[in-house]
């Protein structure tokens, strides 16, 4: 769970366009939509602590990177931010669960971000591919750190995160299936189109609010 400042809340709902046309497309999904109904989000809006807190979950449960992470927030006095960030050095962030690179790729972030203050808004209005490809060149900074930023702070509509084991595990069991090989994803979610970061917010919210234990609704998804 990512702890960073949201604001900007953006609802759809079921008479939505963009709603509408994922239940049109795909009636597996369509259950899980209207079983939830109306989409309500808001987005980050703090792009360092996003960044921070996106590497410091990676390839943690959430259980440990929510400790790791609220760890670091105390050692920056309750405010996490560049110049807090950059008054550590990394025996200090190994001490609260860090790994020296994950360390070594939060103080790069924050000195990019610090010498570049323009970088990321100069980069907010490009295609998606070419962010993930920019995004990737840095430290720390992997396609599944790209595609969460496009989805979760610039609010990209058409990104389907299959690197995620989070939204692996939804997808499992929405479409009762063992094949997550990227491909068979694709084309699977390829009706998600161009929508496809909306369809992937319902499964999150489906492995977050413990839906995948709703023996009625799962009942339904097992034809």
């Amino acid at each position: 769970m990512i702890l960073g400042t949201r604001k900007h809340t953006i609802t759809y709902t079921l008479d939505s366009p963009e709603i509408r046309a994922l239940c049109d497309a795909d009636t597996r999904l369509a259950l899980l939509i209207r079983h939830y109904g109306n989409l309500t989000y808001s987005l980050h809006t703090d792009i360092f602590s996003f960044f921070t807190e996106t590497i410091i979950g990676q390839m943690l449960s959430s259980k440990a990177a929510d400790a790791i992470t609220s760890r670091l927030y105390e050692l920056c006095g309750g405010e996490l931010n560049i110049d807090n960030i950059l008054k550590l050095d990394i025996p200090t962030l190994k001490g609260i669960g860090l790994s020296k690179l994950k360390a070594e790729y939060i103080l790069n972030m924050a000195t990019l971000m610090c010498d570049k203050p323009n970088y990321f808004d100069d980069l907010k209005d490009a295609s998606d591919s070419i962010i993930i490809k920019q995004l990737t060149t840095l430290r720390g900074i992997g396609v599944w750190s790209a595609k969460m930023y496009l989805i979760f702070v610039l609010n990209r509509l058409d990104v389907l995160p299959y690197e995620d084991g989070a939204f692996l595990q939804a997808y499992k069991w929405l479409y009762r299936t063992d094949d997550i090989q990227p491909a068979s994803i694709k084309q699977r979610c390829a009706a998600w189109t161009p929508f496809a970061s909306l369809a992937a917010r319902y499964l999150y919210k489906a492995l977050d609010e413990g839906l995948m234990q709703d023996t009625g609704l799962s009942d339904k998804l097992k034809c």
